[in-house]
Order: structure tokens, then C-alpha cells, then sequence
């Protein structure tokens, strides 16, 4: 993680993330933090994410999310010179979901 971005105060605004306990926590903590666009522009880079994962094109991205291809291309930055965060939590979820089914 970028230096400049590491540091107590995200520490601290991280540890609190990861203290909520299930969504309706989630939905109730970021509408407190959050615009309403920042949180919808959270959610449109995600979906972006998990469509590029599945090898969509950019049009077909844009006219399912409303994503500019600016920020499409940004997002797929991420995924190829990023930190890993997005595997990161698809594989966290495939584990839980696994875990679910047994």
C-alpha cells in the first residue's frame, strides 16, 4: 500500500470497516461517512471490476453500469498494476461461500 496513504488515521477509519457485523452495520456506517455518490461510484467501480474479470468489453461495461470509459480504464489499471485488493476479496468471498455449502 502507498506510503502516503498508510497511516493512523486510515488505520483507524480500517479498523473501524472491519468492526461492522453484517450489512445493515455496513449500509448504516457508510451512509454516515459517505455522500451518496461516493458510495454509488464504490459499487460502480466493483461491478466494473467483476466485469472486466469476466472478460466484458468496455461498451458492454459502459451500457450496464453507466461507467465512463475513463474510469472503466482505471479500474482495469487496478486490476493489472493495483495491490491485489479486488482478488483479494473475490477470494475471501469464494472461501465463505464455500464455507456456506458445506
Amino acid at each position: 500500500m502507498g506510503n502516503k496513504l498508510h497511516n493512523e488515521s486510515v488505520d483507524s477509519l480500517f479498523d473501524a470497516i472491519l468492526s461492522l457485523e453484517n450489512r445493515e452495520q455496513c449500509y448504516a456506517f457508510f451512509m454516515d461517512v459517505c455522500t451518496m455518490n461516493e458510495i454509488a461510484s464504490l459499487s460502480q467501480r466493483y461491478e466494473v471490476a467483476g466485469m472486466l474479470r469476466d472478460k466484458r468489453t468496455y461498451l458492454d461495461i459502459s451500457e450496464k453500469t453507466g461507467a465512463s470509459t475513463a474510469t472503466i480504464s482505471r479500474v482495469n489499471r487496478s486490476l493489472i498494476y493495483g495491490n491485489d485488493g479486488y482478488d483479494i476479496v473475490w477470494s475471501n468471498l469464494a472461501k465463505k461461500k464455500e464455507e456456506e455449502n458445506k
